[in-house]
């Protein structure tokens, strides 16, 4: 199993989440989260005063998936969180030792 981490933009979200859908990802639990990286954040006018905004609003979306469907939940993720401009985001893949269902006590994939 793997934990697929996504950071996106949050107005992508809807995008990626019917994207993951389409490939068989049953659940995932999304954040709201603030970040930077090459992008370097920007600079905003507020009543006359210029200020520095170095955090900007991202999404965080976490999947736990089957090793089978890795290659396929990456490529949709990467189709429909692109929009070819810098701060699209970053993907993470994550060995998941283990999964379990806490009302059944189920274990493993079948847990996912």
């Amino acid at each position: 199993m793997k934990l697929i981490t996504a950071i996106i933009k949050p107005f992508k979200l809807d995008d990626v989440r019917e994207a993951l859908s389409e490939v068989g990802v049953q659940g995932m639990t999304v954040t709201e989260v603030k970040g930077f990286g090459r992008q370097k954040g920007h600079t905003e006018l507020y009543r006359g005063a210029e200020y520095v905004v170095d955090f900007l609003p991202k999404v965080k979306i976490e999947a736990a998936i089957d090793d089978a469907l890795q290659d396929q939940v990456i490529e949709a993720i990467s189709k429909s969180a692109n929009t070819g401009k810098v701060g699209d985001g970053k993907i993470f893949v994550t060995a998941l030792e283990e999964a379990v269902r806490i009302r059944t006590g189920e274990t493993g994939p079948g847990a996912v």
